[in-house]
């Protein structure tokens, strides 16, 4: 590997979240020295998930097959769907064992200073699903972050007309916190005492 190589690897691991410069020199020092044991299987992964993985057409979620597994699974509950901003929030409440209905992913958050808008988020197809006469139950599993509460008001403004009932997690779960970062024990309790909006 030349210098170049590994400054551009150095570079790309130090993109990820929670991976600095010092720790992406590390990793790539640790990659390099195995190099037939971990960092060519670990490319060859990495190329075949970039051309097998795809969203789902239904929830959002990331997956390698469409519809993906959550929302393929007859055993769900399809009258209760839970919204989140992101992937990572429905793989977080998947690791509590605690919900059993369908899931829909916004994509992110409201957020003017950003330039997010309604239309950049998936709210159009969330109202068209609560629409359905199978959904009687809307869960806003959103941060508690001012833009989640933000985003949390907008969908339970345009679902006012579906005829479901909208409840939110409970509190309990920390101002300006995000849920891929709290426990599943946290995350179970919030899901169990959510309220109505």
């Amino acid at each position: 590997m030349s210098t170049n190589d590994i400054d551009r690897l150095i570079q790309l691991l130090a993109k990820l979240p929670g991976l600095g410069p010092r720790s992406a020199r590390r990793a790539s020092l640790h990659l390099i020295k195995r190099r037939d044991s971990l960092m060519t299987p670990l490319a060859r992964a990495l190329e075949a998930a970039a051309e097998s993985i795809v969203p789902c057409g239904i929830c959002g979620n990331l997956d390698t097959t469409d519809p993906c597994a959550v929302c393929a699974d007859p055993r769900r509950d399809n009258s209760v769907i839970c919204v989140v901003e992101e992937v990572a929030d429905l793989w977080a409440l998947e690791r509590t064992a605690s919900f059993k209905g369908r899931y829909h992913v916004l994509g992110g958050v409201l957020s003017p200073l950003d330039g997010v808008g309604p239309e950049d988020l998936n709210i159009d197809r969330l109202v068209g699903r609560a629409g359905s006469e199978e959904v009687k139950e809307i869960i806003l599993a959103t941060g508690a972050t001012v833009d989640g509460q933000t985003t949390a008001h907008y969908v339970t403004d345009r679902l006012a007309d579906c005829g479901v009932s909208i409840s939110a997690l409970a509190h309990g779960i920390p101002v300006g916190g995000e849920l891929d970062y709290l426990d599943d024990g946290t995350l179970s309790a919030a899901l169990k005492a959510r309220r109505q909006v």
